[in-house]
């Protein structure tokens, strides 16, 4: 299950070095309208590149479909792709999760690499071998655990994001310190979002990496404690699936990092979790990520939406909770009553 992270701090060198190392027929690169704009020039230079068959599809997780992903297969199959061609997918989580999956299950799997392009996509979803599409308004509600053979991380990507697109991906790195200890989430909550300093985020990002790492090479398939990376999460995704029912689509970063109150509160109640660093946190998401505004009214379609939650078991709703920041326990449930106790809280934040 292990997979090659690259840090890469030249995008063509690093990426023509890994091209020339693999023994591969045939070379597709798989990106969106926006990444084959802003993100593909930064690496056409090659010439491996410049001369690979290329998969456009359009951008947006309204996109991570069934029919994307048919036109990726498509694509493949009509251009002469075989058990040995080389699947490149340039692009953010989106794309990354599209294109794993596409290449995951295209005859019965071929090899990918994923170049991330967003903060969201290098700390998250190109790394650790999930992969899937929506599928009846469900977040990855189809997929596959299937790792890339490689991941080059390179942060000049990064600087073609606005700033609502840096702080989507940065949800998910304030994740990965509460899950790991106070020095991380002291760094996180720290980091100077006024004047942006690359080196230093790309420092944070590395670290976050590596917490993503070790826990998914202790557990690939989600079995025990790679399910502590679902803090956050099931309130989380929750919010983002009723943000698009609504037409108000969020992004998964900002849905994050209020399913992450949600549990970080509901880690207060069940489990004494700090209320000062509870607080701590609010303050930052309120700062950064405003609030997600639902009524009561909204409170049984939330609910309905956690109970597909892939981590439930026997009718339960399963939450990852802290009782302190790096003591995570997984395996938590919730009342009905618990649930509406910690919405009725988060409204009123």
């Amino acid at each position: 299950m292990s997979q090659k992270i690259i840090r890469s701090g030249d995008i063509t060198d690093d990426l023509n070095r890994l091209l020339h190392s693999l023994n591969y027929d045939g070379l597709f690169v798989l990106t969106d309208e926006n990444t084959q704009k802003y993100c593909f020039p930064l690496v056409q230079a090659i010439p491996e590149i410049a001369s690979a068959k290329k998969i456009i599809i359009s951008a947006g997780d309204e996109n991570k479909n069934v029919a994307s992903l048919s036109a990726v297969w498509e694509f493949l199959s009509k251009n002469g792709a075989n058990r040995k061609s080389l699947l490149i997918n340039l692009g953010g989580g989106m794309l990354t999760d599209l294109g794993g999956f596409a290449a995951a299950a295209f005859k019965r799997g071929i090899r990918f690499v994923n170049i991330p392009t967003t903060l969201l996509g290098a700390v998250d979803a190109a790394v650790g071998g999930k992969t899937g599409v929506n599928f009846n308004g469900l977040k990855n509600e189809i997929g596959a655990f299937s790792p890339a053979i490689a991941v080059l991380i390179d942060s000049v990507f990064f600087k073609t994001l606005d700033m609502p697109n840096l702080l989507s991906g940065y949800a998910e790195m304030m994740k990965h310190a509460l899950l790991d200890s106070p020095a991380s989430l002291d760094k996180i909550l720290r980091f100077d979002w006024d004047v942006i300093d690359y080196q230093q985020l790309n420092d944070l990002l590395f670290a976050s990496v590596l917490v993503k790492e070790q826990i998914v090479e202790e557990d690939p398939t989600e079995q025990g404690i790679r399910k502590a990376l679902n803090l956050g999460h099931t309130f989380g995704h929750a919010f983002e699936s009723l943000s698009y029912e609504l037409k108000h689509p969020v992004l998964h970063g900002y849905a994050v990092a209020w399913g992450m109150v949600c549990e970080l509160y509901l880690s207060f109640v069940k489990l004494g979790f700090d209320k000062s660093i509870l607080m701590q946190i609010i303050r930052f998401v309120k700062e950064n990520y405003g609030v997600f505004a639902f009524g009561c009214s909204q409170y049984q379609r939330i609910y309905e939406l956690m109970q597909h939650d892939k981590k439930n078991e026997s009718g339960l709703i399963n939450f990852t909770l802290l009782k302190s920041v790096g003591r995570i326990e997984i395996n938590q449930t919730a009342s009905l009553l618990e649930i509406d106790e910690v919405l009725d809280y988060f409204r009123k934040i």
